[in-house]
């Protein structure tokens, strides 16, 4: 015999028997991957049970198997046992309770000796992880304890276990718990307020009326987290107010399903423990007049309550409330009509404190207390009082119960009992199901579900049953945290935790679809059997049994796409070539001839398939493998909707299937990768042919969803890779399109056509599936699908989607098509009529969101509201706004355009059309070359567009354009330069005052030119043509301007100002020099007035490490989404990945606790400047919010809460001093609400500015006071020199970015570009000379640009920054506009007569006015007048800001003004679900932005300076909101 031990898990039971059957067994023993024991060369045995088995019946002397019938027979009850109750998580508690009993009077299992039966069952408890923890916990049974003790104590036992635990590097070689411990569960968990070590008490509360779903598991191991972390004790208390719902049975589900979570409670109770001090209380509140009894009918009761009207027994006296009470618990006819309400405010804005019900009677029997009681309490009044008897510090509950907590307290304060703290998290919520066991019941007694546990449920059963691994629910549930953040969840995202899991465990096996398997002969082959891994990875899960022979099956899929000479790798095979194909008279593969090429190694471009060999030595294994659809068909259900409407009733598909001979070994339960098919468990294992019904039984295998939205495949290869596959990816969901076949399009075929006939295939598809049609039925309709879409894709040249319209007639090519096409009905040409639509649609969109529509019917609307809106840009040459009126035109106008298309055919309407456009496109040019007004020119752009409107409307056509003919520009250009010498020449003649005169205009003279050519290009562009001298004329200057398209012109002015370039990484951009040089300027002023205080600079490493992440959950979460992580090193998996830092927090604290030993070595005062990457998010802005910007941030210690607070409020004024001394913007200080600080303070300072155009305020930087928080996380600490005990140190950090350089755009911009404030600019003064021409002759040349460097010389010696443009290429004109689009506060203009007149101009960016000083005198004229520059850029600003700040105390007023573009002051009570309330319901449908969603109030800031005090009579302007207000808070829309 040979014997082959598994070195990474050996087998314990195993080497026990082989140590006591050495001396009479002679045994070869070898280390390998998995454990087997070889008799002779045929006979192979790989469980330890059946190796158990053999050994003991091979030395007979040791008395192993029993010595008579009866003792053997109990020898294979305890190796069954061992196996199927102990090894099974749902059986072990039970399994110990029983093995506890049975061990009572007994020393060994079986007989007077040592049996298998020990070796197998001590062996399975020293292997179980959950019994080694019991061990650790001394929680382990009496009888259980000694017995193993006794056992361990042996010289063999002991042996074997040291030598396991030298070959294993853990004790805990579970392989599941492996991989559990290479991931780390991450979620929010948010600090418990007042919660000390070993005294946290928390409580798990479920009602006996169902099984628990996953929502409940949320809800127990938050409650668990929280004991562990505090260590301290966790209720387990069963809500049993309700006899009607309560039931035994689904008590012991309860408990065995928190069994399977791993969860222990400490103590377990139950509410009617506490009836009778509950009758107690409530008749002491009826004797204090604090509640009382009422016998109004229930409906009448709602009513009231609803409307807030009191009841009639509301003022009953205490007499007759204890007369009414006494007859509720005797459960009498009177008692029966009769409930106790508390007397609190009927008035209420809250509804839950409009005297809720205490007491109800329900004479019915309970299942613990029987009829003892008549009357039972609600959970309401329960719960509080007792949380408090229980002693539970803080009760956990769901943010549904929000409204409830007043009244909570209002019990407590009534009955004078301790006071538990309610903490609040975020309920669960999975979309297509539902999670209400009111609903999950009707499902089971409609008998649509198999029960509780059906797969299909969200219960713990549910989930677990479809194969829901206990580490994958809880690293999921345990993922969510406790945070309050509030969402639909999509299952894909529990399933993906759970691939995790069963990836690195699940053996891969073999199943083909028996109706569709197709036969292949291979040639050469012979029927022979090897062993293959089980897991390709990991040897450790074992080897698996493949049979090979001339005669194989694959899926008739894959069939279908092989080819006669074809390369295809058989898994676990090898490469094959396809010889021959027969096809039956339908042309479809009936069988398949190959020969065997196992040379060929070159696997890289083959098609890869499964298969299974045909032989009579292992035959195939009949199974069904079954696939679940959600329950629910519609993802989210209004709150209205009636659950029932959206009922799929067709969730459950079954198919038959030939499975690997292999599969007959698993046990239910046992989780497989069927290869090429998905992940699946086994519900029902294979029974080989009962004697009773003479059938075999097949492997029922139920698919686990692996969190893709692409389904593995169910029927092998559809198709093989094509460079066709197409990966759409819009918002996170991939989905795979197939390929289409390559066919011409249908002749005649028009897009309409085709897509009615699309739609109609599509139907017939659906239909023939949900009609379990044939296969092949099937799939050849699915390919005509394909054809038809592809048809659709050469006529339109795009894919067809089930939402889009086919293109009209104008964008077909070809004209025959086009005149028979159908096109959607056009768009109007009238703006007010398309206005009308605009307006239409927008509150159609409104209303589907109201109605909780489909999420892919609310954006094809939403792009039908945009192409409305562009057509109406288009039409109106305007952005449409909601406040749009429609130009009058006068009655001459109206005629002019009516008259245009009256003619005696189509034919002279069109030509008199098109003259007319002509006429009127020259006139609007003249118009714009004259300098005619706005509004003049707007009229007559109108009666253009309305001509056009008509030609269109007429012809079906755009009108072509006349070319004007481009003499007009190049005279004038002649007549110019004539006009300019013959100026000269005069000049020499003029005396000084018309020299002085001519210097002044001669100034401007080059921007003529680009005035003429901005005039010429904006003419041609209004009626659609470029001649071919204004096609030279540049794009230097903004083309979006800030008022009509805001988003389009930052784009424009940060790119042409030359401050930024776009990288070919999304989100990151490269900061020009420019840009860079305003950074420059900020930074050195900051960094200068922080090293007065004593800070100074330092640099950590970019890189942070997975467990200093850890360190602080709270802190990273809101970082979560945003980190960047490194995975790879080369081609090299890192070990370990290495986050890039979004803060420095957990980057810098750890080494701060290696500094701070004594109060000694505080302050520390740190300040760094570097990069941070923030990787995920939709809407990149430039400066606003890119994946990798620079800041500085300050961190800093100090041993007294006073000093640190000192330094938050000093460096928020310093941040104050940046934006208002230095950027010119007025801001906003103030405190950040509790919902917008930052995560883990204690409370954040901030700076907000307003961004006018935009209607939106943006947090400008911010300074916060982290307190004891971190430094306790971190161990931050030192000794008291006074107390000597420990003490943590109190932390700041504070930060400034980049985004200052994204405010100065969007605050000072305008629609020439960049407007600098002086004292940041990186050029204050740009000296551009002036009349340097082709007559100017060198000498004075010279002489000019000498006098311009003395000036600028001037200048930067009084400490200006100057820029001299001395290019020769470019005109003085070009040279002020690119200077202007730069934004630099003042451009001097110096020409020769300039020079001769000792003056220069200055021309002001800010509000372009021109200045003429004289040279004596230009340092300390442009010093002042770039003073008053700075100080108007702020008056500005500072009007705009106070323009737009308003006061509000009602909300609706709020929305309106918030719509408006306005920011907010108002009472608000500071409460985090009123401030989210408000953001909800501030909502406005309408897009911000192009990509950006809608957008409600959040809260800005609680300013430092109150524009009032508030008052008695105030309320919060959260709407319902009942709380008082403690301040003034600044609302708004935010970036």
């Amino acid at each position: 015999m040979k014997i082959t031990v598994n070195k990474k898990n050996p087998p314990t039971g195993v080497l026990l028997a082989l140590e006591y059957a050495k001396p009479f067994v002679k045994i070869e023993s070898q280390l390998g991957d998995s454990t087997s024991l070889s008799v002779g060369s045929d006979i192979v045995f790989n469980t330890s049970s059946t190796i158990l088995r053999y050994l003991a019946r091979t030395a007979e002397s040791l008395g192993f198997y029993g010595n008579s019938v009866l003792e053997k027979t109990e020898v294979d009850h305890w190796l069954s046992f061992s196996t199927c109750r102990i090894g099974c998580p749902l059986e072990f508690d039970d399994a110990l309770a029983y093995l506890d009993h049975v061990l009572g009077p007994l020393t060994y299992l079986v007989g007077h000796s040592l049996t298998i039966a020990d070796i197998a069952v001590w062996s399975a408890l020293y292997d179980k992880p959950e019994f080694r923890n019991l061990l650790s916990q001394k929680r382990v049974p009496l009888n259980v304890m000694r017995y193993y003790n006794f056992l361990a104590a042996k010289p063999e036992f002991q042996l074997v276990v040291k030598a396991c635990l030298k070959s294993s590097s853990s004790p805990d070689r579970d392989t599941t718990q492996n991989v559990k411990k290479e991931r780390k569960e991450e979620g929010k968990f948010i600090e418990l307020p007042g919660a000390e070590i070993g005294k946290v008490v928390v409580r798990f509360p479920p009602e006996a009326s169902g099984y628990l779903h996953i929502g409940h598991a949320k809800a127990a191991l938050l409650n668990q987290y929280y004991q562990q972390a505090f260590s301290g004790k966790l209720i387990m208390r069963f809500d049993d107010t309700n006899p009607e719902k309560e039931n035994a049975e689904f008590e012991k589900v309860i408990l065995d399903d928190l069994k399977l979570l791993g969860i222990r409670p400490d103590i377990f109770t139950y509410t009617s423990d506490h009836f009778d001090t509950l009758l107690e209380l409530c008749t002491r509140l009826i004797r204090e007049g604090k509640a009382y009894a009422d016998d109004t009918e229930p409906e009448a009761m709602k009513k009231e309550r609803e409307e807030r009207i009191e009841s009639v027994n509301r003022n009953n006296s205490v007499e007759k409330n204890l007369e009414m009470w006494e007859e509720m618990k005797k459960g009498s006819s009177i008692g029966q009509k009769c409930c106790i309400r508390a007397k609190i405010d009927m008035k209420s804005d809250n509804g839950c404190l409009r005297d809720p019900t205490m007491y109800r009677c329900k004479p019915e029997v309970h299942v613990r207390t029987g009829n003892k009681y008549k009357a039972y309490p609600t959970y309401d009044f329960a719960c509080p009082i007792v949380d408090s008897v229980e002693q539970v510090t803080h009760a956990l509950r769901t943010m549904e119960y929000h409204d409830r907590d007043d009244q909570y307290y209002w019990f407590i304060e009534a009955l004078g009992i301790r006071k538990p703290y309610l903490w609040e998290y975020s309920r669960l919520n999975l979309q297509n199901t539902v999670m209400s066991k009111r609903k999950l019941t009707w499902f089971v007694d409609q008998g649509l579900v198999e029960g509780w546990d059906d797969p299909r449920f969200p219960t713990v059963r549910g989930v677990m049953r479809r194969g829901m691994t206990v580490d994958g629910l809880k690293e999921f549930v345990i993922a969510q945290g406790s945070s309050r953040s509030i969402n639909m969840m999509d299952w894909d995202k529990i399933w993906a935790f759970n691939k995790k899991v069963i990836d690195p465990v699940a053996p891969r096996y073999t199943a083909l679809d028996k109706e569709n398997a197709v036969p292949v002969f291979v040639r050469g082959a012979v029927e022979e059997v090897k062993d293959a891994q089980k897991h390709p990875k990991d040897p450790a899960i074992g080897f698996k049994r493949v049979w090979y022979n001339s005669s194989v099956l694959i899926e008739g899929a894959d069939a279908e796409e092989l080819h006669v000479g074809e390369t295809v790798t058989f898994i676990n095979w090898g490469n094959l070539v396809i010889k021959d194909i027969k096809r039956s008279s339908e042309g479809k593969v009936i069988s398949l001839e190959a020969d065997l090429n196992l040379e060929n190694k070159d696997y890289k471009k083959t098609q890869k398939i499964t298969w299974l060999a045909v032989t009579e030595k292992a035959p195939f294994v009949p199974a069904v493998c079954v696939t679940f659809d959600h329950i629910i068909t519609k993802p989210v259900l209004g709150r209205e909707e009636d659950f029932k409407q959206y009922i799929n009733y067709n969730s459950r598909v079954e198919t038959v299937m030939l499975g690997d001979p292999e599969l007959a070994t698993l046990k239910k339960g046992d989780i497989v990768q069927l290869q090429r098919r998905g992940y699946f468990i086994c519900d029902s294992p294979y029974d080989p042919i009962s004697r009773h019904s003479g059938r075999e039984s097949p492997c029922v295998l139920f698919n686990i969803p692996d969190g893709h939205v692409k389904e593995m495949p169910t029927a092998g290869s559809k198709h093989k890779s094509s460079g066709k596959e197409l990966v759409q990816d819009k918002k996170g969901k991939a989905a795979e399109k197939s390929p289409q076949e390559e066919t011409a399009s249908g002749i005649g075929s028009t897009p309409t056509s085709l897509h009615d006939q699309i739609v109609q295939q599509g139907s017939r598809v659906r239909q023939l599936k949900s009609e379990k049609a044939a296969k092949s039925d099937v799939e050849k309709e699915v390919k005509q699908l394909l054809k038809l879409k592809n048809d659709f894709k050469a006529a339109t040249g795009q894919d067809w989607k089930p939402d889009q319209q086919p293109p009209p007639a104008s964008a077909q090519q070809k004209p025959s098509v086009v005149k028979e096409s159908v096109s959607a009905p056009p768009l109007p040409s009238d703006p007010k009529a398309l206005n009308d639509q605009i307006v239409n649609q927008g509150n159609k969109i409104r209303q589907m969101k109201s109605e909780k529509a489909a999420k892919v019917d609310v954006e094809r609307e939403v792009q039908a509201l945009l192409k409305l809106k562009e057509a109406f840009r288009a039409t109106s040459g305007q952005e449409w706004k909601p406040d749009w009126q429609p130009q009058q035109t006068d009655g001459k106008e109206r005629a002019l355009v009516e008259n245009e298309v009256s003619g005696s055919s189509p034919a002279d309407q069109s030509a008199g059309l098109k003259e007319k456009i002509d006429e009127q496109g020259n006139k609007v040019r003249q118009l714009k070359t004259g300098g005619a007004s706005k509004e003049e020119i707007d009229a007559q752009v109108k009666i253009l567009l309305d001509l056009k409107g008509k030609y269109k409307e007429l012809t079906g056509e755009d009108p072509t354009p006349s070319k004007p003919s481009g003499k007009k520009e190049k005279n004038t250009k002649q007549e110019k330069k004539t006009d300019t010498k013959n100026a000269d020449e005069k000049n020499q003649n003029k005396g000084k005052k018309e020299k002085e005169a001519e210097i002044k205009s001669k100034a401007a003279a080059d921007k003529e030119t680009v005035v003429e050519k901005d005039a010429d290009l904006g003419a041609a562009l209004a009626d659609g043509t470029l001649s071919r001298e204004v096609k030279k004329v540049t794009r230097l200057g903004l083309e979006a301007t800030k008022e009509e398209n805001f988003s389009d012109w930052y784009a424009q002015v940060i790119t042409k100002s030359e401050m930024i370039e776009y990288y070919d990484v999304s989100g990151c951009y490269v900061l020009r020099q420019w840009a860079f040089g305003i950074w420059e300027r900020i930074s050195q002023w900051f960094d200068d007035e922080i090293k007065k205080i004593g800070f100074q600079n330092c640099y950590f490493p970019m890189f942070v490490s997975h467990s200093a992440l850890e360190t602080e959950k709270e802190h990273i979460e809101d970082f979560a989404p945003e980190v960047a992580w490194v995975t790879r090193s080369g081609q090299t998996e890192l070990a370990e990945p290495i986050a890039v830092r979004p803060t420095s927090e957990t980057v810098m604290y750890p080494s701060y606790a290696k500094w701070v030993q004594s109060h000694r070595d505080l302050p520390i005062k740190l300040n760094q400047w570097c990069n941070v990457v923030r990787w995920e998010f939709k809407h990149p802005q430039p400066f606003l919010r890119t994946r990798e910007f620079l800041w500085q941030e300050g961190h800093s210690a100090y041993a007294t809460y006073e000093e640190a607070e000192k330094e938050v409020h000093y460096i928020i004024d310093l941040y104050e001093n940046i934006y208002e001394n230095l950027l010119a913007i007025p801001v906003i200080k103030g405190k950040k609400t509790q919902k917008e600080k930052f995560a883990g303070g204690d409370f954040t300072t901030t700076v907000e500015a307003y961004i006018s155009c935009s209607g939106r305020g943006i947090q400008a930087a911010t300074s916060h006071h982290l307190g004891q928080n971190f430094s306790k996380m971190f161990d931050i600490s030192f000794e008291d020199p006074d107390t000597r005990e420990k003490r943590f140190a109190y932390q700041n950090s504070w930060a400034i970015t980049t985004r200052s350089i994204g405010i100065i755009v969007m605050v000072h911009g305008d629609n020439k570009g960049l407007v600098l404030p002086p004292r940041i600019a990186p050029v204050q003064v740009v000296l551009v000379p002036c009349g340097i021409t082709a007559q100017l002759g060198e000498p004075e040349k010279q002489q000019l640009i000498e006098k311009c460097q003395l000036l600028a010389g001037t200048l930067k010696d009084s400490g200006m920054r100057v820029r001299e443009d001395y290019r020769d290429n470019y005109s003085p004109g070009w040279k002020f506009n690119h200077w202007e689009l730069k934004g630099v506060p003042v451009r001097i203009e110096f020409g020769p007569r300039d020079a001769q007149l000792n003056q220069f101009v200055a021309v002001r960016r800010d509000s372009g006015d021109k200045l003429t000083i004289n040279l004596d005198n230009a340092a300390n004229a442009m010093d002042k007048l770039l003073e008053d520059i700075h100080n108007r850029m702020f008056a500005k600003a500072k009007q705009e800001l106070d323009g737009n700040t308003v006061l509000c105390t009602d909300f609706g007023d709020f929305c309106n003004k918030l719509e408006s573009n306005k920011i907010i002051l108002a009472p608000f009570c500071g409460g985090i679900p009123c401030e989210e309330k408000i953001k909800k319901l501030s909502a406005r449908d309408a897009l911000t932005e192009d990509g950006a969603p809608a957008m409600g109030a959040k809260g800005l800031c609680i300013p430092f300076k109150q524009p009032a005090s508030i008052k008695d009579v105030d309320k919060c302007i959260g709407p319902e909101c009942a709380n008082k207000p403690l301040y003034y808070t600044l609302f708004g829309k935010s970036y």
